[in-house]
C-alpha cells in the first residue's frame, strides 16, 4: 500500500472505463469496447465532507448564511457587502430552499448548507521529464476566506487524483479495431476520462446526501443535517472546457456564455454586455438531446468525432459529443454545471492580463526616464 494514499486516511484506488468508437465501423454504443483507465486514487465525497465537519476547524464554519452591511457614516444608508460565499445571494437562496423542503418532511434537525468549492489543476512535478499529478481539491465555503487561504489552516481537502490516459490505449485500439486511433479520437477519449472520473465521484451516496442531507455531529456536540451544494469550480481554461464539454478556443470559447470569438474584441461595450447577459449557456434537455444525437452518429453510423455530421449539430455552440457528469447526476435537482465555472483570477488575470499590463506599464515608465519609476515604487 502506498504511504501517500493510505486506506487509513480513506484513500481507495480503482479503474474507470471509457467507451471507444471507430470511424467507419458502426456499432451500438452499449456494445462498443471499453478501455480501462487505471490509477484513479480517490476518497469518497461524503466521507471527506463528514471529516471536514468533524474537525476542530468546523467551529469557525458559518452554519447559516447572512447579509452583511456597512454604514460608512450615520447620515448615509448602509451598503450591502458581499465578501464571502456565506454572504452571497446564491447561498442565502439555497439555504431558504432547503429549510422549506425539510419543514415539509417533518425533520426537526437544524439544516446546514455545506458550500462546496472545488479546484483542480494538472501540475508538472519537475522541470525535466513528464512526472505530473492532477489533483482535485475541495474547500468548504462556510469558512472565511481569510482562514481558508492560510496553508497552516489545512483547509484543502484532497478528493481525488485524475489518472492520465495511458499510452497503451493505442495498443488496445489497434488490437480491437485493427487500426490506430486518430488524434481527434484520442482528444475525445481524454474528455471522456475527465467526465468518467466525476461520474464516479458523484456516486449514489453523494446523490442521497444531496437530496436528503447527512446527519453529522458537530464539534459543539449538536447534530445537524448537512446538505452538500457545489457552488464553484475553479480551474484554468483548458480544464474548464474539459469540465464544460466544449471545444478548446472554439467558435464560442467562453464556458459561461455564447459570445463568439470574433466578437471578443467588443469587451466592455454595451453590445457585448447585452450578448453576455442574454446569451448565457444553459444546461437543458435540448443540449442533452444534441449530445445524444451526436453520439448516435458517431457510434451507430461510424462517423468521426469531428465529422460534418457532428459539427453541423454541435459546432454553433462549440459543444463536443461528451456526456457531462454533473448534468447526468445533478440536473435532476436543478443544478446547472455552467454556473459553477467561476473566473479564476490567478490564471486569467494575475498571471495573464494583469501581469502583461503591469510589465508594459513598467516599460513605459523606464522609457520615459526621470523619476517615474521611483514615484511608482513610492506609491
Amino acid at each position: 500500500e502506498s504511504p501517500v494514499f493510505s486506506s487509513a486516511d480513506g484513500w481507495h484506488e480503482t479503474s474507470i472505463h471509457i467507451t471507444l468508437n471507430c470511424e467507419s465501423k458502426p456499432m451500438e454504443e452499449a456494445a462498443a469496447p471499453k478501455f480501462a483507465v487505471e490509477g484513479l486514487h480517490y476518497r469518497k465525497f461524503t466521507e471527506v465532507l463528514k471529516a471536514a465537519y468533524r474537525e476542530v476547524a468546523a467551529n469557525t464554519f458559518h452554519a447559516a448564511p447572512f447579509k452583511l452591511f456597512w454604514q460608512p457614516d450615520e447620515d448615509e444608508p448602509p451598503e450591502r457587502i458581499i465578501t464571502e460565499l456565506y454572504t452571497s445571494d446564491a447561498m442565502l437562496q439555497e439555504h431558504e430552499n432547503i429549510k422549506a423542503s425539510r419543514q415539509e418532511s417533518g425533520c426537526n434537525l437544524e439544516t446546514v448548507v455545506a458550500a462546496i468549492m472545488l479546484w483542480s489543476d494538472s501540475t508538472h512535478l519537475a522541470n525535466f521529464g513528464n512526472a505530473a499529478l492532477w489533483p482535485i481539491y475541495m474547500f468548504i465555503g462556510n469558512q472565511s476566506k481569510y482562514t481558508r487561504s492560510k496553508p497552516t489552516s489545512f483547509a484543502a481537502h484532497h478528493l481525488a487524483y485524475i489518472p492520465k490516459l495511458s499510452d497503451t490505449i493505442q495498443d488496445f485500439y489497434l488490437k480491437t479495431f485493427r487500426c490506430s486511433a486518430t488524434a481527434a479520437t484520442l482528444t475525445h477519449c481524454k474528455r471522456e476520462v475527465m467526465q468518467a472520473v466525476w461520474r464516479f465521484l458523484l456516486d449514489a451516496d453523494f446523490l442521497h446526501a444531496y437530496e436528503h442531507g447527512l446527519v453529522i455531529k458537530f464539534p459543539d456536540g449538536i447534530f445537524r443535517r448537512v446538505f452538500p451544494r457545489i457552488f464553484t469550480y475553479a480551474a484554468d481554461y483548458p480544464e474548464k472546457v474539459l469540465l464544460a464539454c466544449l471545444k478548446f478556443l472554439g467558435r464560442c470559447p467562453c464556458p459561461r456564455c455564447l459570445v463568439e470569438k470574433d466578437r471578443i474584441d467588443r469587451l466592455g461595450s454595451k453590445s457585448d454586455r447585452h450578448q453576455r447577459n442574454h446569451g448565457i449557456r444553459v444546461d437543458n434537455q435540448q443540449r442533452r438531446n444534441w449530445i445524444e444525437i451526436a453520439r448516435q452518429k458517431i457510434f451507430n453510423f461510424g462517423r468521426s468525432v469531428i465529422s460534418k455530421a457532428v459539427e453541423n449539430l454541435l459546432g454553433a455552440r462549440s459543444l463536443v459529443p461528451t456526456r457531462n457528469a454533473f448534468s447526468d447526476k445533478l440536473s435532476q435537482f436543478g443544478f446547472d454545471f455552467y454556473s459553477m465555472l467561476v473566473p479564476d483570477f490567478m490564471h486569467e488575470f494575475e498571471l495573464g492580463v494583469w501581469k502583461a499590463t503591469l510589465t508594459h506599464l513598467l516599460r513605459i515608465l523606464y522609457a520615459s526616464g526621470g523619476e517615474a519609476i521611483q514615484e511608482l515604487n513610492k506609491r
